[in-house]
């Protein structure tokens, strides 16, 4: 692939990667957003509201974090925020398992066997439905999705970025619309029946009530995103967003296999097969020890749930000791350290931001100016008293405006659902019915929102292949993918409702108290 010089940018994607580039570092966005959020606890501390916590009962009030208590316990809480950051410990964990695959060449030699069975004309759609499956592996497929699609464009000859994009968009969806349960249908579940028994206890709703919206999804999240990529994202990006030069090709470029790769990838491949039959066989039984008590796999409770980014380092690391062993590209057990110590070197950035991240998330939760924003956004929904269909229009709305700011669906809903649902059922309108909607724009707008925990790192992704690339060079890179997952996922869930097709079991859209 050749590079090209820079053009002439116009258009309304160019001026938001403009605006965007523009701004400053995204670590030093959240530093920004950290002492924000400390003036805006200090002033409004003296300001009373008449909000009150859903489930508490109690008064909704900013705490200063200026107070000398306050900045003693943020101190204090500054190690732990960072080692509790969320995607930290999966991020690293994860990316070791992942080195010793790639320096051994095991990932290199799987993506030329891949990309032999892929048709070209297909690329974009495999990497937008792996993506939709790989939601399963949780916020870990950031982490191994992003340069694994990159690298299958760039060997096929056309642009990384735009394999990021699609996977990004892909994964996105996923958590909406899927083929399969995931963790986060029963973590929704559990926040949606509490705030529903307010309105009437002893309300029960499934863990699988969106579960058919979930399926009847994907036919339009795969399209969608298909076409934004091919017609309208790679385009752009081939025109304004150049290959930078000096990009080390040799794990991208197309050969062919020796017969030593062969009989490594044989046995490597094997190996993962035995590992899956073998989890397979231990998740079979209900007694078995990786579910929950309650026999559930997708409990949170389950310790296969809890364990799937340890997993994940097995699932790349065993078959990568293995190839690199039988190809000699591994010599010594030096050599499987330094492959993980190279490709732990590529994350610096990510963790820089991960500190100054934990930081403003852990400020802006203990402030209550999180809970404050949430309950002001439903309580203005809530004044509007609209039609049952606008009102479900407004709860897509109000939950991508929050998104900007509240990129953690679980956050949010903790949060809101104890108001939106009982609200919403004061109204006619069944809990499984708000929860669909809530997850609609969730998983839309995640994409596009520099606050997004993984932007950094999908940026880091980007910049090797286009060292240009900034925080506006992914937003617009991503913004048409937003519009594109809003308008099909909410022209799908108001079919599903015109045609009265179950959200999934047990589920209604209506609800008239007993």
């Amino acid at each position: 692939m050749t590079t090209q010089t820079q053009p002439n940018k116009k258009g309304f994607l160019n001026r938001v990667e403009r605006i965007g580039n523009i701004m400053p570092d995204v670590t030093m966005l959240f530093v920004y957003a950290l002492i924000i959020c400390w003036i805006f606890s200090f002033f409004l501390s003296f300001v009373h509201f008449d909000y009150f916590h859903p489930v508490t009962k109690e008064k909704i009030a900013v705490i200063n974090m200026f107070q000398y208590e306050e900045i003693i316990l943020f101190v204090t809480s500054a190690v732990k925020n960072f080692i509790s950051f969320p995607p930290l410990g999966i991020t690293i964990v994860a990316t070791l398992g992942i080195g010793i695959a790639e320096s051994s060449g095991f990932i290199k030699t799987a993506l030329k066997k891949m990309l032999s069975f892929i048709s070209p004309k297909m690329l974009t759609t495999t990497v937008v439905f792996v993506g939709i499956v790989a939601h399963l592996a949780s916020d870990s497929a950031y982490v191994i999705l992003m340069p694994v699609s990159a690298m299958m464009f760039y060997a096929s000859g056309r642009h990384p970025l735009a394999g990021i994009a699609a996977s990004f968009a892909g994964l996105a969806g996923g958590f909406t619309a899927s083929y399969t349960p995931s963790i986060i249908d029963p973590i929704m579940q559990s926040f949606t029946q509490e705030a529903a028994q307010i309105m009437a206890p002893g309300y029960s709703v499934n863990v699988l009530c969106n579960y058919f919206f979930s399926v009847g999804g994907t036919f339009g999240v795969i399209l969608t995103c298909w076409y934004i990529t091919e017609k309208i994202v790679e385009p752009w990006l081939n025109k304004n967003c150049p290959i930078s030069s000096g990009i080390d090709t040799k794990d991208a470029e197309l050969g062919e296999i020796t017969p030593i790769e062969k009989r490594a990838f044989r046995f490597a491949g094997w190996a993962v097969v035995l590992m899956g039959i073998g989890l397979f066989a231990l998740l079979l039984p209900e007694t078995s020890p990786l579910r929950s008590p309650e026999g559930s796999l997708t409990s949170p409770k389950a310790p296969i749930m809890q364990i799937v980014v340890p997993l994940l380092f097995i699932f790349f690391s065993v078959p990568g000791l293995i190839y690199g062993y039988m190809t000699k590209s591994f010599a010594s057990t030096k050599d499987i350290v330094k492959a993980m110590e190279n490709i732990t070197k590529s994350l610096i950035p990510f963790i820089v931001f991960a500190f100054f991240a934990a930081q403003f998330l852990y400020s802006f939760q203990h402030s209550n100016l999180g809970t404050l924003l949430a309950l002001s956004g439903a309580e203005l929904l809530r004044t509007l008293n609209m039609p049952s269909g606008m009102t479900v229009l407004g709860v897509i709305l109000l939950t991508a405006i929050l998104n900007i700011m509240i990129t953690s669906a679980t956050s949010k809903w903790a949060v809101i659902a104890p108001v939106l649902v009982p609200m919403l059922m004061a109204v006619g309108i069944s809990p499984e019915l708000t929860q669909a909607a809530f997850r609609v724009s969730d998983s839309a707008m995640n994409v596009s929102t520099p606050m997004f925990p993984f932007y950094p790192l999908i940026l880091m992704y980007c910049q090797k292949y286009y060292k240009g690339a900034g925080i506006g060079t992914l937003c617009s890179m991503m913004i048409p993918f937003t519009i594109g997952l809003l308008i099909v996922l909410t022209t799908t869930l108001f079919i599903f409702w015109e045609l009265d097709i179950p959200l999934g079991f047990d589920s209604g859209y209506t609800w008239q108290p007993a």
